[in-house]
C-alpha cells in the first residue's frame, strides 16, 4: 500500500486489519441477508437516533485550497452548508479527508463515541479550534492579527481553519495552499488544546420502553441545552386513555433538561404500542458531530442558525407475558451495533438477531453487539409478541480512510477517485476576492455504491480464503 505520510503507516496497517477482521465477522450476516444490499438503503428515521438535528448537506460554499504531500492536484478545503428538517442552517467543516461526500446527503447529530472522533485523542483540540477560528471569530482583521497573517478573507479563512481540522482529525500533511491560510492553520495547530465534547441539542435516553397496562412507563430522560422543549404525546391517547406525565402523574406539554417523562398507560389499555415527541429550537452546539445516513463523509459544527431538533420515544405494553422494548446504537470500540433489549413482563423474551437465538428473562435487559464491517451498511429487525416489531438501519463509519491514491505522475491527470471533500454542485459563496469564488465543483470519490462493493469484494475474499483452507484440510485428513 503507498504510504502517503509516513507518520501514518502503522496506523493505516491497523485500520487495514481491523477491516478485514471485521468482514470477515460479517460474512454470515451478509449471507444472512440482515445487511443491506446497497450503501445508500438506509431508513430516513434510524431508530438508533436519539434525537438532535437531522440535516441535508448542501455542498460546499466557501472555500479555498489545500495540498496533501505526495498528491499532484490541490484538494478545495472550507467550510459546508446545511439545511435542516424543520428549519435551520448549519456550517460544518470536514474531518474525514479521503472520504467523499455523497450529493444531498442525510445527516445525523451524533455522539463523538459513534464516530472516528470517539479513538481520536486530539477530538478536543478540534473542538478548540472550531472555537477560536472562522466562522465563530468572524473579525478576520483580528484573526489574522493573531495567526500572523497580512489579511484573511472568508475563504482563506475557512481553508486555514479546515487545514488545521485536517492535520487531527485524519492525521494527514497537508497545507494550505494560499500562504495567509497556511499561517492560520500553523497557528491553530499550535495553540489548540484539548476540550471535552460539547452537550447534545435534543436527546431521549432511553428512547424505549416497556411494562404493563395499569403503570406509568419510563422514565425517559430529556437532554437538551434548549431552555424547554415541548411535549406531544400519542396522537390517539383520546382512545387509548395513553398520556405522557411526569412520574405523579400530572399530564405535560413541556420540560426541560433533565425532565423525566413517562408514558401512563391505563389499566384494561388493550396490548399495545405508542410513541411520543420533543422538540425544540435552539442552536446546535459548536462541535457537534454529523454522520451520514448514507457513506458520506463525517463533519463537525462550525456555526448553527436556531435551529429546529427532535426527538422520540416510544413505549411497548401489554397485561401478560413477555414485554419487550429494543434500542440500538453504533459501538465503535467493539465495530459494530449494540443492541440491547429489555423485558419488562412476566415471560422470557426470545428472538433472533444475525443467525442466532438471544433469550431475555423477566424484568431482564441483555444487550448483543452485531459485528458490522468498516463502512458497511445495516438492516436488521427484531420482532416480538403481539406484533413487536424493531428495525435497524444505517451505515458504520466509525475510521477516517487513512491512506489515499498514490501521487500521480506530473504528466498524467489526476484520476476522478481522488480522494476531496467535493459535494455535487458546491460553489463558494464568499465575495471576498478569495479564490474559490464561483466554482463549480464535481462530485469525485466514486459513487454511493463504491464501500458497498469493496466490502463485498473484501467479504468473499476472506470467505474464499477460508473455503481453500478448510478444503485443504479436508484432504490432507483423508490422504488425498
Amino acid at each position: 500500500m503507498f504510504d502517503l505520510f509516513s507518520a501514518a503507516a502503522s496506523t493505516g496497517r491497523r485500520t487495514v486489519r481491523r477491516r478485514i477482521a471485521a468482514a470477515a465477522a460479517t460474512a454470515g450476516l451478509v449471507a444472512m441477508g440482515t445487511l443491506t444490499g446497497a450503501g445508500t438503503a438506509v431508513a430516513d428515521d434510524a431508530t438508533e437516533h436519539h434525537g438532535g438535528a437531522v440535516a441535508t448537506l448542501d455542498g460546499l460554499k466557501t472555500f479555498d485550497y489545500a495540498k496533501i504531500k505526495g498528491v499532484k492536484d490541490p484538494l478545495p478545503a472550507g467550510l459546508f452548508e446545511m439545511s435542516v428538517e424543520g428549519g435551520g442552517h448549519l456550517k460544518t467543516y470536514c474531518i474525514d479527508i479521503h472520504n467523499p461526500t455523497q450529493d444531498k446527503a442525510k445527516y445525523l447529530e451524533t455522539p463523538w463515541a459513534q464516530t472516528s472522533l470517539g479513538s481520536n485523542d486530539d477530538a478536543g483540540k478540534i473542538l478548540w479550534i472550531l472555537q477560536n477560528s472562522y466562522p465563530q471569530v468572524d473579525d478576520l482583521s483580528a484573526l489574522a492579527e493573531k495567526a500572523g497573517a497580512k489579511r484573511l478573507t472568508a475563504e482563506t479563512a475557512a481553508a486555514g481553519t479546515q487545514v488545521a481540522i485536517w492535520r487531527f482529525s485524519d492525521g494527514v500533511d497537508v497545507k494550505a495552499k494560499n500562504k495567509q491560510a497556511e499561517k492560520l492553520a500553523d497557528w491553530l495547530e499550535e495553540s489548540a488544546q484539548n476540550l471535552q465534547e460539547p452537550k447534545t441539542s435534543l436527546t431521549l435516553e432511553p428512547n424505549a420502553v416497556s411494562g404493563k397496562a395499569g403503570s406509568r412507563l419510563g422514565p425517559v430522560t430529556v437532554q437538551t441545552n434548549a431552555s424547554e422543549v415541548s411535549v406531544a404525546g400519542p396522537a390517539d391517547s383520546a382512545a387509548t386513555g395513553v398520556k405522557v406525565t411526569d412520574k405523579d402523574g400530572n399530564a405535560l406539554t413541556t420540560a426541560a433538561n433533565g425532565s423525566e417523562l413517562y408514558f401512563d398507560v391505563p389499566e384494561g389499555a388493550a396490548d399495545g404500542s405508542a410513541e411520543l415527541t420533543v422538540q425544540a429550537t435552539t442552536s446546535v452546539p459548536v462541535g457537534r458531530a454529523f454522520a451520514s445516513a448514507s457513506k458520506s463523509q463525517t463533519q463537525i459544527l462550525a456555526g448553527s442558525s436556531e435551529t429546529t431538533v427532535t426527538a422520540k420515544a416510544s413505549a411497548n405494553w401489554a397485561t401478560e407475558g413477555a414485554i419487550p422494548s429494543v434500542t440500538a446504537e453504533k459501538n465503535c470500540v467493539k465495530g459494530g451495533v449494540d443492541v440491547t433489549a429489555s423485558n419488562e413482563g412476566d415471560s422470557p423474551f426470545t428472538f433472533e438477531l444475525a443467525g442466532e437465538k438471544h433469550t431475555v428473562g423477566a424484568g431482564e435487559s441483555k444487550t448483543v453487539t452485531v459485528p458490522v464491517a468498516e463502512d458497511q451498511a445495516y438492516d436488521f429487525t427484531i420482532t416480538g409478541p403481539n406484533g413487536f416489531s424493531e428495525r435497524f438501519q444505517g451505515v458504520l463509519d466509525c475510521e477516517t480512510q487513512g491512506t489515499p491514491a498514490p501521487e500521480t505522475p506530473e504528466d498524467e491527470e489526476t484520476p476522478s477517485s481522488e480522494p476531496s471533500p467535493a459535494t455535487a454542485g458546491g460553489s463558494s459563496a464568499g465575495t471576498d476576492g478569495g479564490s474559490g469564488g464561483g466554482e463549480d465543483l464535481a462530485a469525485t470519490g466514486g459513487s454511493s455504491a463504491t464501500p458497498m462493493i469493496a466490502g463485498i469484494a473484501v467479504v468473499l475474499v476472506v470467505a474464499g480464503g477460508a473455503a481453500m483452507f478448510i478444503l485443504r484440510r479436508k484432504k490432507a485428513v483423508s490422504g488425498e
